[in-house]
């Protein structure tokens, strides 16, 4: 069978394959990236989980025209590749090699520099801002992770782009949580009701018709949007970003190519800020990382058979670092360690074995535990930014 991914030279050659033959695409991206990862190192995991995700994306969305902005940007080498750079993509971290993250001077659908985590929806916002100041009419995408939402500009973006009210997609892709498929899909099934143009004129017209009658129309009004809200409350518990002012859909499955389209398709649709809650699996497709994706987060060459190593373990910054400081909290108990869901990375690992109460992850406090499930064996009962909300004073 003749490889696909050898005739996509930009995103024209993607727009025109069926979902079977973008099926094939996505197995050929993934052992491509995997091939070339495991001889010059790099960010495998991340990437392996946003094959779909970034397909879906250049299916429906005209790049450059339309802007994709990526936060952190370590997700990003199934873009370059989709955008005329996958033979640029075996330099990758060589000499003058291309970049591993979003770079301006590299090609144009990079319409935003990144390397660093939670910039996404303000950015985003600036160009919808200045998009609408020069009456254009293209799409501002943001794609943020789970992790990266946690970040204070984050949420302070999110608060200013709800209430904007402009057009503006945040696409969060959530590679941390397991959500059952019965919830899931009633979700995204009314998530998709309620989008449809019809649903919303209907809308629309029966406000406008009860508001008309004399004296009882606005307290209907009232009472109507009060029962409605509670019973949103009821049966989803991701209400935290509607409240902000963002339209929310899903969550939907972010390997099902076929639905992640069907999803972006309607968003172009709607008007104002809209939230669309993607699931998906870090290092998919390659068992090592989907195993262990901190370790191949950012990893040294190795072998693609069992995931080991091509370099001999030695004692690096990070290693030392870790070292060092468990033997000073070993000796002062006022030293704690603090991280961002990189205790491997950061040679921290070490120290949170041997002091668990000292040490704080920012993982064990996500701001993104939608509803009820289990991960890691345990069991959660939450609404989305709990953990943060359970901290604040009781007074707010």
């Amino acid at each position: 069978m003749e490889n696909i991914i050898d005739h996509i030279t930009d995103v024209k050659d993607l727009k025109k394959l069926n979902y079977k033959e973008k099926k094939q695409l996505s197995n050929e991206i993934r052992k491509y990236i995997i091939e070339i990862v495991s001889k010059n190192g790099g960010h495998l995991a991340s990437n392996l989980g946003v094959v779909e995700l970034t397909i879906a994306l250049h299916s429906v969305f005209n790049v450059p025209e339309d802007k994709i902005i990526w936060d952190v940007g370590h997700q990003t080498y199934v873009h370059k590749i989709l955008t005329g750079r996958k033979e640029k993509l075996k330099t990758l971290r060589q000499l003058n090699g291309i970049a591993g993250f979003p770079k301006i001077e590299e090609d144009e659908a990079d319409c935003f520099n990144t390397g660093h985590s939670s910039t996404s929806i303000s950015v985003a916002l600036g160009m919808a801002k200045a998009r609408d100041i020069k009456k254009e009419n293209n799409n501002i995408i943001a794609v943020i992770g789970d992790g990266a939402l946690t970040g204070g500009m984050a949420l302070e973006a999110l608060n200013d782009a709800g209430s904007s009210k402009t057009n503006l997609i945040v696409v969060l892709n959530d590679n941390e949580m397991s959500i059952s498929k019965n919830v899931g899909g009633i979700s995204l099934f009314l998530n998709r009701v309620r989008s449809k143009k019809l649903y919303r004129k209907s809308n629309n017209y029966i406000k406008k018709a009860v508001l008309k009658i004399p004296y009882l129309g606005t307290k209907i009004t009232h009472i109507v949007r009060k029962i409605k809200y509670s019973i949103k409350q009821l049966f989803f518990t991701n209400m935290l970003f509607e409240d902000m002012g963002f339209r929310y859909i899903g969550p939907v499955d972010g390997h099902d190519q076929e639905k992640m389209e069907s999803i972006f398709k309607i968003a172009k649709d709607i008007e104002g800020p809209i939230l669309i809650h993607v699931v998906t699996k870090k290092g998919k497709g390659y068992k090592p990382a989907e195993e262990n994706p901190d370790k191949f987060h950012s990893t040294p060459s190795f072998n693609i058979e069992d995931g080991t190593s091509k370099k001999e373990s030695k004692k690096d910054y990070s290693k030392v670092f870790g070292d060092k400081l468990v033997e000073l909290a070993k000796k002062n108990e006022k030293i704690v360690a603090i991280t961002a869901s990189m205790k491997d990375g950061t040679g921290l690992a070490k120290f949170s074995k041997e002091f668990p109460k000292r040490f704080f992850d920012s993982r064990n406090s996500r701001t993104t535990y939608f509803g009820n499930g289990s991960r890691n064996g345990k069991k959660w009962t939450n609404s989305c930014c709990t953990n943060i909300f359970n901290i604040l004073p009781k007074s707010l």
